[in-house]
């Protein structure tokens, strides 16, 4: 299992944030939190270090998500990118998916899966 766990959310609605850093205390890892209000934050927090998993929302201050993501895998950063959206239809899913993320997730109905995600990530890094 992956110890000492990177993760950075990158979402303005600070209800959201709270709401995944309490789902993610059910993930039995070290980890480390980063959170990001909006591109440019997010930009410097990926040009300073690498992280093992980023969850990205689409609708940022500034530039979006889906140039964010972009940035993120022009950098040939080895992490996982979870898109959590309100944005769930299949136009955001499938240019996210080609742009490099791994899982996209509506932000109303499927964010009870992100532990889950997380908790099956460490596993794989034995």
């Amino acid at each position: 299992m992956k110890e000492n766990l990177s993760i950075l959310i990158v979402d303005d609605n600070r209800n959201f944030v709270d709401r995944m850093i309490a789902l993610l205390e059910d993930v039995k890892t070290n980890k480390q939190i980063y959170i990001a209000s909006n591109y440019d934050e997010a930009h410097r927090f990926l040009s300073a270090r690498d992280h093992d998993i980023v969850l990205l929302d689409i609708n940022l201050p500034g530039k979006n998500g889906i140039e964010l993501l972009k940035f993120i895998f022009q950098r040939n950063q080895q992490c996982e990118v979870i898109m959590i959206t309100n944005h769930a239809d299949g136009y955001y899913r499938d240019q996210c998916t080609e742009l490099g993320a791994k899982y996209f997730l509506d932000k109303s109905n499927d964010f009870a899966l992100v532990p889950e995600i997380v908790t099956a990530f460490t596993l794989k890094q034995v």
